[in-house]
């Protein structure tokens, strides 16, 4: 049980620091880079739309990762909450996370995708010189590649093991979460 705690603390104690560090360079940011005036175009309006439904494809990739913690299921709940047993016992949400594991693939490769769209339609020169956007990208690229590594069927053994390790892990999608909704704050005012 100790070691599930301190797991978890962990956790919070990194999103914690990205949290308060991104907070300082939000203040700075905002005190010393003039607003960019946004100019609505054509493509900016499908790139909003593009935006949203990446999120929504982002939220469905950790909701699952959400249900694997809560139903005790897969390698990260096993590091997190090693003695965890789930109260839950529901064949309906196993159903659900079955499906969810199946379409994992399809719904990442989709949210990239999309994501990437989002970024180019949205004018990403303009806002490259604030750190969240460029951040980011490498960070969408990341997930991207790692988790394609992990599709290919001749990938080597080690490339392999290394990209489920960097893959499937907290570190990046709270770094995302925290990173978008700091730099979007900054551009929407």
């Amino acid at each position: 049980m100790y070691q599930s705690l301190k797991n978890i603390r962990s956790i919070l104690i990194y999103a914690a620091v990205i949290l308060l560090v991104s907070l300082v360079y939000f203040i700075y940011a905002y005190s010393v880079y003039p607003a960019v005036e946004e100019r609505e175009t054509f493509l900016s309006e499908i790139g909003e739309g593009f935006g949203k439904v990446g999120l929504a494809l982002i939220s469905f990739i950790y909701f699952r990762t959400f249900l694997k913690l809560i139903l005790g299921q897969g390698k990260l709940a096993q590091r997190l909450l090693p003695d965890y047993t789930s109260p839950i016992n529901s064949s309906a949400l196993n159903r659900l996370l079955t499906w969810m594991n199946r379409t994992h693939i399809y719904v990442g490769i989709a949210a990239v995708a999309i994501i990437l769209l989002h970024i180019a339609m949205m004018g990403f020169s303009k806002h490259s010189h604030i750190l969240f956007f460029p951040a980011l990208l490498a960070l969408v690229v990341w997930q991207g590649l790692f988790g394609l590594f992990l599709t290919w069927r001749y990938t080597p053994d080690e490339l392999k093991k290394f990209s489920r390790v960097v893959h499937a892990q907290f570190v990046t999608g709270i770094a995302i979460g925290v990173f978008a909704f700091f730099g979007h704050i900054l551009i929407d005012d």
